[in-house]
């Protein structure tokens, strides 16, 4: 006979399978863990360096663990690893704020990726209830040298650069669903030695402008781990087509994002160039 104690242990990830774990909801929990930095000079354990004073942290919202406590302890404890391995700790950026990208032991991001998103604002219909519309916005990467002279750009004519460092996700015609809208990737590491810097936009092709438009955002991420390294959230709408969301640029030791979210109109980046100059 087969006692309990004889029976083979499923491994862990099947028990996880079998109890049914909400990760719906781990998610859910999670994203709304986030730090943001204030002006002082406490030092920080975040494992990016912020570039000029160095901020202290500030828990948004507290983080329950959403693990059942009657689950095998085995379980209970590999699941709270995995969650602990997937809270992300992101610097969230002011206007003309920066963050390197240099880590502690001074090695540098070699693989980061661009995301931007935004929302449609929802209009009142002809019964009073709230109207969904379709915004189609477009994400453009402008790469310059060390002069300011524009040396490639990625926008939804030309995806992919011409040494193939940067890549653009694609044109999203309607800016649904929650996460990044369209998103650009950036291999540092493959970067020719004359780019210094790469410029984010996003504008409306069709002239849609800032009023009919919420919850705009551009976010850092490593994708080499998937870790959300800096995001900055705009605020305030008006009539402009165009913001000059962030920049990514050299450093005397690597590179640093830094947020800009300056206002401008135009159809494509070609149109936006002038209002780039001045953050160069």
């Amino acid at each position: 006979m087969i006692t309990s104690e004889d029976q083979p242990t499923a491994p862990v990830e099947q028990q996880h399978a079998d109890v049914g774990v909400n990760r719906g909801a781990v998610s859910s929990r999670l994203s709304r863990m986030t730090i943001t930095p204030r002006r002082s000079g406490t030092e920080t354990s975040h494992p990016l360096q912020f570039a000029g004073r160095r901020p202290s942290w500030r828990l948004e919202s507290r983080w329950k663990s959403p693990v059942d406590g009657s689950l095998p302890r085995p379980v209970q404890r590999s699941l709270r690893e995995q969650l602990e391995r997937q809270i992300r700790v992101s610097v969230s950026l002011s206007k003309g704020q920066a963050v390197s990208l240099v880590k502690k032991g001074g090695a540098t991001l070699t693989h980061v990726r661009m995301g931007l998103g935004w929302d449609a604002v929802k209009k009142r219909g002809l019964f009073g209830g709230l109207k969904s519309q379709s915004i189609d916005l477009d994400a453009s990467a402008v790469v310059y040298d060390a002069r300011g002279n524009v040396l490639d750009q990625v926008w939804f004519q030309q995806l992919t650069s011409k040494d193939g460092a940067i890549e653009h996700s694609g044109d999203n015609l309607t800016g649904d669903g929650d996460g990044d809208d369209e998103s650009i990737a950036v291999r540092l590491d493959r970067l020719p030695a004359q780019v210094h810097s790469i410029v984010f936009l996003v504008n409306s092709f069709t002239g849609q402008n800032f009023s009919q438009i919420e919850n705009a955002f551009c976010r850092l991420v490593d994708e080499q781990t998937g870790d959300e390294i800096a995001r900055y959230e705009l605020t305030g709408s008006g009539p402009h087509t165009a913001q000059v969301m962030a920049k990514v640029a050299r450093t005397g030791d690597g590179w640093a994002m830094t947020a800009l979210g300056a206002i401008a109109n135009g159809r494509t980046f070609k149109d936006l160039l002038p209002a780039i100059t001045p953050h160069l």
